[in-house]
C-alpha cells in the first residue's frame, strides 16, 4: 500500500534524488513501456488487501502478516543493499540510524493499524482511508512547518473530510463486509497519519541515501518491531496453513517489491504528481478485485463517500504541486 505515498513532491520525500529525478523528467517523448510499468505497479498494489485476506481467513493474526511482509522484503532485499551499497551504509552515523529507525517505527504502526481494519470494514473503505496519508502529511507541514496551502489544497481536503464523514455515517451494509466498520475505518486513518509521519521523518535520511538502502534500513527496522509486537502479544509464527505462508510471501514479493519498483521506475520518466494521481487508483482495483474475489459490495453511500475521498485528495495534490 505504501509505494505511492512516497512519491508526492512537498507531501512526500521532497529533497530526495528521486524526486529531482521527476523535476528533471525528459521532455522527448515518454517510452511506452513506462505506462506498462506504471499500470503492472498500480495492480501490484491493489492486491495487497487480497493477499491479507486470504492470509487472515487462513487463521494468521494480522501482526504476525505485517511482521511477515517486512520481515521477507527485508530479507529479500539484504543481499543486494550490502553487495550495491555496503559504503553508503558504512558511512551513516548514529542520528541517521536514529531516523531509520523513527521511520521504521511508524511503518509498522501503519501495517499494523491498516492490515487490522481489514478485518473489521471493507476492502474499499480500509484502501480509501489508508490513500489519505498526502493530506495528513500536508497538516504536519502546516502545523509544524508553517507550510502554506493552496486554494485547491484546502478544497480538496474539504472534500476528503466530507466523504470520511459519509462514510462513517454510511454504517455497515451487510455482515459480510466487516462487523465493525468505524473500527476498522479509524485503524485505516491510523495507517494513514502513521505513513505520513513516516514520511516526513524519513525525508533526511532518503536524501542521504540512495533508495535501495533507505527502503532496506526502514523495512529492517519495522520488521523488527512488528516482530517485538507479535511477541508482546503472544502470537505464533508457526502451525498455520503451507498456503497461508505462500499468501505472505506473496504479499512481500508482488504489493511491497514489485509494486514499489514499478512506481520508482515510472517516476525516472514522470512527474512526480502523475505518478501520485496514478497512485489513487490503487484503491478502485482493490475495490474491483474484492468485489470479484470476495463478492464485497459496500453500501451506495460508502461508495459515494470514498469517491469523494478520491476526489479530495486528488485535489489536494494537484495544489500541492502548484505549491511547488
Amino acid at each position: 500500500m505504501t509505494f505511492t505515498l512516497k512519491l508526492f513532491g512537498r507531501t512526500g520525500i521532497q529533497s530526495t534524488p528521486m524526486s529531482q529525478s521527476s523535476a528533471a523528467a525528459p521532455t522527448t517523448k515518454t517510452p511506452t513501456q513506462v505506462y506498462l510499468v506504471l499500470t503492472i505497479g498500480v495492480i501490484a498494489a491493489s492486491c495487497a488487501a487480497i493477499f491479507i485476506r486470504f492470509a487472515q481467513a487462513d487463521g494468521m493474526p494480522s501482526p504476525v502478516i505485517a511482521a511477515g511482509r517486512l520481515a521477507l522484503s527485508a530479507l529479500l532485499l539484504t543481499p543486494f543493499a550490502l553487495a550495491r551499497h555496503r559504503s553508503d551504509l558504512e558511512q551513516l552515523e548514529r542520528r541517521d540510524l536514529l531516523l531509520a529507525a523513527g521511520a521504521g517505527f511508524f511503518l509498522a504502526v501503519h501495517f499494523a493499524a491498516w492490515i487490522s481494519s481489514l478485518e473489521y470494514t471493507s476492502v474499499l473503505i480500509s484502501v480509501v482511508l489508508v490513500s489519505t496519508s498526502p493530506l495528513w502529511v500536508a497538516l504536519l507541514e502546516f502545523i509544524f512547518l508553517r507550510a502554506r496551502f493552496e486554494r485547491l489544497m484546502i478544497i480538496g481536503l474539504g472534500i476528503a473530510l466530507i466523504g470520511g464523514f459519509v462514510i462513517g455515517a454510511a454504517g455497515d451494509p451487510s455482515a459480510d463486509v466487516g462487523q465493525m466498520p468505524v473500527l476498522g475505518g479509524g485503524l485505516a486513518l491510523l495507517g494513514a497519519i502513521a505513513i505520513a509521519i513516516y514520511l516526513v521523518i524519513g525525508r533526511n535520511l532518503r536524501a542521504k541515501l540512495p533508495l535501495l538502502p533507505y527502503i532496506w534500513l526502514v523495512y529492517g527496522f519495522a520488521a523488527l518491531f512488528l516482530i517485538a509486537l507479535v511477541i508482546i502479544g503472544g502470537q505464533s509464527i508457526t502451525g498455520y496453513a503451507p498456503t497461508t505462508y505462500v499468501w505472505v510471501l506473496v504479499l512481500a514479493l508482488v504489493p511491497q517489491l514489485i509494486g514499489h519498483t514499478s512506481f520508482n521506475y515510472a517516476l525516472r520518466y514522470l512527474p512526480a504528481t502523475l505518478i501520485s494521481i496514478a497512485g489513487q487508483m490503487e484503491p478502485l482495483a482493490s475495490a474491483l478485485l474484492a468485489f470479484v474475489v470476495f463478492q464485497e459490495l459496500p453500501a451506495p453511500l460508502q461508495i459515494a463517500g470514498s469517491a469523494a475521498v478520491l476526489v479530495g485528495v486528488i485535489m489536494a495534490t494537484l495544489g500541492q504541486a502548484k505549491k511547488a
